[in-house]
């Protein structure tokens, strides 16, 4: 009767050094830290007036006292100086004002003034040729229709070399105080569509989706409160999302969690 060949125990033992080898590893060992943040599950929809509100006490709270950046004394300088902005920021305009405003403190000096005196000012906001011709001729138009003063509505307003929509709102809104509608710049665009208050993509149609879910009486606070976070915050190519007081309601898939 053929019997099986007996084993030899000490060849099949392990030896302690080949037993921590081969032991499994701890979970904590074998998983790699993740290097992102999970994202969240939406609980709620993200234009629903629940979120809406909470984005807008969120902002209120980091940016109590925030106004417009451009540096004005009167309805005048600001709609100039809003002119001046487009296409550079407002970092660039307040260094070049008070220089302007100066030499042409009223509509008719500015009307007055030589194209080539206002190139050399206005050469650090780019495309200066453009802005000159277009300052001086709404200035033109501000002393030969409305009597050299700034009108009050956007109509009047847009008739103006220069004014469209967006610079209008702002003097309406940042001068007058009246809420004629959101201010869309590249800010407030760029995070809007970041906090999915709008799919939109051109400005008239992102103002008019903010329309429809921010009160009025938020919609001049709410623009100044967007561009100020997006310029400190909600940087386009590396934002601080660490530092975000949004963070909490925002879906965005590509955070980041560098601080300052």
């Amino acid at each position: 009767m053929p019997t099986s060949k007996p084993q030899n125990p000490a060849k099949n033992a392990r030896t302690p050094a080949q037993g921590a080898r081969n032991a499994p590893k701890p979970a904590s060992q074998n998983a790699t830290a993740p290097s992102t943040k999970p994202k969240r599950s939406r609980t709620i929809k993200p234009r629903s007036p629940e979120r809406v509100a909470a984005i807008l006490t969120s902002l209120r709270a980091a940016y109590p006292n925030v106004v417009c950046a451009l540096t004005h004394r009167n309805a005048f300088e600001l709609t100039i100086a809003t002119i001046l902005s487009a296409q550079t920021t407002d970092v660039n305009v307040n260094k070049v004002t008070p220089e302007l405003f100066k030499l042409y403190p009223t509509p008719q000096k500015l009307a007055q003034a030589s194209l080539n005196e206002l190139e050399t000012i206005l050469k650090p906001t780019g495309f200066f040729r453009s802005k000159s011709k277009n300052i001086k001729a709404a200035a033109q138009v501000l002393v030969d229709t409305f009597h050299s003063k700034v009108p009050e509505t956007i109509d009047e307003l847009i008739q103006l070399p220069g004014v469209a929509r967006k610079t209008a709102n702002v003097v309406l809104g940042s001068w007058f105080g009246l809420p004629s509608g959101v201010v869309v710049d590249t800010h407030v665009l760029r995070l809007s569509r970041r906090l999915e208050l709008t799919t939109s993509i051109a400005p008239e149609n992102v103002e008019k989706d903010l329309q429809k879910i921010i009160p009025q009486d938020r919609w001049i606070q709410f623009s100044h409160e967007l561009i100020h976070h997006g310029r400190q915050i909600c940087i386009a190519r590396r934002p601080l999302c660490a530092d975000c007081t949004l963070e909490p309601l925002c879906n965005s898939a590509d955070k980041t969690w560098t601080s300052h």
